[in-house]
């Protein structure tokens, strides 16, 4: 089995200086970078995903420093991709696709659990992979959202923690 270890919108928007801040964003950070070094070490193909919209919005506008991906992320992915998306969901008219060649399991991560996350994971694009949410590798605006979406979300796609995917 080939997996792709997905990791949406690590960008600095939603961290601590950032316009949309996230509950925990960088104890999530943490326990990505260490997921993606598990992967890493796997064999798994690392993919990243950055939003940004036109420079005229009032965040991830184009240009800004709340577009970048963190630092950490980056580097930790060393020459993984990175796909540049406009909208909730990673396939939507991006080339993600053609990053996934060869993979038949995707394992999702990343902000902004209730949009971003469930969107991509229930893309009709994603159909032809198993897909299985981390969802301890996930943040949202609070824990009350985090929780409802991971629930709601669980009668649809697999949902895992890290260690029970890289013991």
């Amino acid at each position: 089995m080939t997996r792709a270890l997905i990791v949406i919108d690590v960008q600095k928007e939603y961290f601590p200086g950032g316009k949309a801040p996230l509950f925990q964003a960088e104890e999530t950070e943490a326990r990505i970078l260490d997921a993606m070094a598990r992967a890493r070490a796997a064999g798994d193909r690392i993919i990243l995903i950055r939003h940004e919209f036109p420079a005229d919005q009032p965040i991830f506008a184009a240009g800004t420093p709340g577009t970048e991906i963190r630092d950490g992320i980056l580097a930790a992915a060393g020459d993984a991709p990175v796909v540049t998306k406009n909208y909730a969901d990673s396939f939507q008219g991006t080339d993600l696709m053609t990053h996934l060649e060869g993979v038949d399991s995707l394992l999702i991560c990343g902000m902004m659990t209730q949009n971003c996350v469930v969107f991509t994971a229930m893309s009709e694009h994603a159909a032809p992979f198993q897909v299985t949410v981390l969802g301890d590798l996930c943040a949202a605006p609070s824990q009350l959202v985090h929780g409802v979406a991971l629930n709601a979300l669980r009668s649809k796609r697999a949902m895992a923690e890290t260690a029970t995917v890289w013991p």
